[in-house]
């Protein structure tokens, strides 16, 4: 059954409900199998690379129940305004210097104010004179932004919907849905590389993580960040147990069959699920892409030792 999917997904054939309930219930083993061979026919050896700044941290208006730097928690989460561009540029530095191929900033809260908006411009110009694409993280964006953006270099928006439409209720109620999604799609008619995903272990179903995937499959966006739940203490979500590898390669697998020719890319709680050299297991599962150093505000395990990682993958692999 495996094999019949794995050939209607190199052929372009949407996943049905009952690819699904394959998808489920082969052996991990035999899945991780087939979807790192999809991976391989799309994007044989490559792993996508992309590093972050938090160039604006902590005071969210939002309420997402997941995340360190709402104002509606206390978490101890560093809080401070829009960093000196120097920063931006020490930053984008060291990533081009380590081979980063994709670089973003990234700000908390909804949505930039003018003052940030201008600030967010020249960092977009930073980037990219570093060789770089460009890319950002900052909220909900108008099409007239996203065109100014795009005029000044930025290649890529990243805006995660976190959930389904139908579990996103539990986990946020300061917006609407269809505020993030009508965002993601003013991207991708503004022609950009388009990083919208989600993160799992926050209380979803496995029908919750289907519905996501056919949602961003059906925007058309090209990368999809997969994160896992690292419960913050002070968050809604702390004492929340860590999803499991087994769970979390299988979530790789899915979005991998689901969305067979875009990049599947592992972000956020990454060195908690699979910490050291447990990340190899990620470049046989379908992954096409790593979030590399530091995240928003949690720790990574360096730079140098990401990028090690994925070049002797790369190596092995050739």
């Amino acid at each position: 059954m495996i094999e019949k999917l794995y050939s209607k997904c190199l052929n372009g054939h949407e996943t049905s409900d009952s690819d699904i309930e394959v998808i489920l219930k082969t052996p991990l083993n035999e899945l991780l199998e087939y979807s790192y061979k999809i991976k391989q026919h799309f994007f044989a050896n490559d792993i996508s690379t992309c590093g972050i700044i938090n160039a604006k941290s902590g005071l969210c208006s939002e309420d997402c129940i997941f995340c360190a730097q709402s104002a509606h928690h206390r978490t101890g989460t560093p809080v401070y305004s829009f960093i000196d561009l120097d920063e931006i540029r020490k930053g984008a530095s060291r990533a081009a210097e380590a081979g980063v191929k994709r670089y973003a900033a990234v700000i908390s809260g909804k949505s930039p104010n003018e003052a940030e908006f201008e600030l967010l411009r020249q960092s977009v110009e930073i980037i990219t004179s570093f060789g770089m694409d460009a890319d950002i993280s900052v909220g909900v964006l108008t099409k007239e932004q996203l065109a100014v953006l795009k005029t000044s270099g930025l290649k890529g928006y990243h805006h995660n919907l976190e959930t389904s439409r139908s579990f996103f209720p539990n986990i946020c109620t300061t917006h609407e849905y269809d505020e993030d999604v009508n965002a993601v799609r003013y991207a991708v008619e503004a022609g950009l590389y388009v990083c919208s995903g989600g993160i799992f272990g926050i209380g979803e179903s496995w029908e919750h993580r289907v519905e996501l995937a056919r949602e961003l499959r059906n925007i058309g966006v090209q990368s999809i960040p997969v994160n896992f739940l690292n419960p913050i203490t002070g968050t809604p979500l702390e004492g929340t147990k860590p999803l499991s590898q087994e769970e979390a390669l299988r979530i790789i697998a899915l979005f991998r069959f689901m969305m067979p020719d875009k990049h599947v890319r592992v972000c956020g709680g990454r060195t908690l699920v699979f910490p050291g050299n447990e990340k190899d297991k990620l470049f046989k599962s379908g992954v096409s892409g790593l979030m590399v150093g530091d995240y928003l505000v949690v720790k990574g395990e360096g730079l140098a030792s990401d990028m090690d990682a994925i070049n002797r993958h790369i190596n092995e692999s050739s």
